[in-house]
C-alpha cells in the first residue's frame, strides 16, 4: 500500500469514473486501474462496483474511502507543519464558515491576510456548523469560523469576539417608544427568522425563550435562507428580526434607523476558529486569530453582554 494508491480512490470517488480520474491523477487508465486492484487485492476488499455507471463504492469501499482521505489530509498537514516550525506560512488551509457570518466578516481580514501570506492557497467554503463539526472530524476542514460553545469532545475553540444581536424593525411596528428592548417586548408573531440548520436561528428562538411558542408563530412556516433575506423581508412586508452586529456595516442609511438595542445584558454570539484537538499548526492559528480580532470595528468585550446557547 502507498499514498499514491490512496489518491488513486480518492480521484475515482470525486469522478465516479476510471478515465476521468485516471486524466486528472495524471496517469493513464490502465495504470491506475492496476494499482486500484492492487490495493483491493491486498486489503481483501472489494473498494468500487465496477459493474455500474457511474462508478460507485462499496459499502465497505465507502469506509476505506473515508480513511484515505484523513490519511492523505495528515500527511498534507505534515508537510505544511514542517515548513511552519522553518518560520514558513505556506501550504495550503481549508477553512469552514457559517453562513450567517461569511458575507461579513470575510471581507474584513481575507484580503489583507492574503496579502500578508503570499504562499498560503486558502480553501474557503459556507456550511452550516454541523458540516463544520463533521468536515473537521474527517480531516477535510483545518479550522471553522463559527458561533461557540459547540460542546464537542474533539474541537478546541479558540474565541475571538462576542457579537451584539439588534431588532432590525419595520417603522410601522408596534415597538415601545424606548431605546432599549427587552426580548418579550417582540410580538413573535411578526418575527421573521432563518430556516432549520442555521445556529442564529436557534439562539434567537433561545434569547427570546420562542420555542414554547414556535408553533403558533405564522411567520415560522416561511424559512429564510441569509440575513440579507430577512432584512429585506422586513422591508417590503413589515415584521420584526434579529441580526448580528457585523451585518448592519452593510445597512444603507435609511435602514439604518429600523436598528433597535436590547436592554442589558445584551444577547451575544461567541464568534471562534475552531481546530481539531491535534490541529499543530500554531503559528497559522494565531496568526489568522490576530488578523480578524484586529478587524473588528466594534467593541467585542462581555461587559454587559449575555452569551446565548446555540440550542
Amino acid at each position: 500500500m502507498n499514498f499514491q494508491q490512496l489518491e488513486y480512490i480518492i480521484a475515482v470517488d470525486s469522478q465516479r469514473h476510471f478515465a476521468k480520474a485516471a486524466e486528472i491523477s495524471f496517469v493513464t487508465q490502465a495504470t491506475l486501474s492496476m494499482m486500484i486492484k492492487k490495493l483491493e487485492d491486498e486489503l481483501g476488499i472489494k473498494i468500487f462496483d465496477r459493474t455500474k455507471q457511474p462508478v460507485t463504492p462499496t459499502r465497505e469501499g465507502e469506509e476505506i474511502i473515508k480513511r484515505a482521505k484523513q490519511i492523505i489530509a495528515e500527511v498534507t498537514r505534515l508537510k505544511d507543519f514542517s515548513k511552519e516550525v522553518k518560520g514558513e506560512i505556506t501550504g495550503e488551509l481549508h477553512l469552514g464558515v457559517i453562513p450567517t457570518l461569511a458575507p461579513y466578516l470575510l471581507p474584513l481580514f481575507l484580503r489583507s491576510f492574503i496579502r500578508k501570506y503570499p504562499q498560503l492557497k486558502i480553501f474557503i467554503k459556507e456550511m452550516i456548523t454541523e458540516e463544520v463539526i463533521l468536515r473537521i472530524k474527517n480531516g477535510e476542514l483545518d479550522m471553522g469560523l463559527v458561533a461557540t460553545p459547540l460542546n464537542e469532545s474533539f474541537i478546541l475553540e479558540h474565541p475571538l469576539f462576542y457579537e451584539e444581536f439588534f431588532v432590525y424593525s419595520s417603522g410601522k411596528e408596534n415597538l415601545p417608544n424606548r431605546k432599549y428592548l427587552l426580548p418579550k417586548q417582540i410580538d413573535f408573531k411578526r418575527l421573521w427568522l432563518l430556516e432549520e440548520g442555521h445556529c442564529l436561528r436557534n439562539q434567537v428562538l433561545n434569547f427570546c425563550e420562542l420555542k414554547k411558542e414556535e408553533t403558533d408563530v405564522e411567520n415560522l412556516h416561511y424559512e429564510a435562507g441569509s440575513i440579507e433575506t430577512l432584512i429585506n423581508l422586513v422591508d417590503r412586508y413589515q415584521g420584526v428580526t434579529i441580526i448580528p452586529h457585523l451585518a448592519l456595516l452593510t445597512l444603507r442609511a435609511p435602514q439604518k434607523k429600523n436598528i433597535r438595542e436590547f436592554a442589558n445584558p445584551k444577547p451575544v454570539r461567541e464568534i471562534s476558529i475552531v481546530v481539531g484537538k491535534n490541529f499543530a499548526r500554531v503559528k497559522l492559528l494565531e496568526r489568522l486569530k490576530a488578523e480578524i480580532i484586529s478587524k473588528i470595528p466594534f467593541e467585542s468585550m462581555l461587559k454587559n453582554k449575555k452569551v446565548v446557547e446555540i440550542d
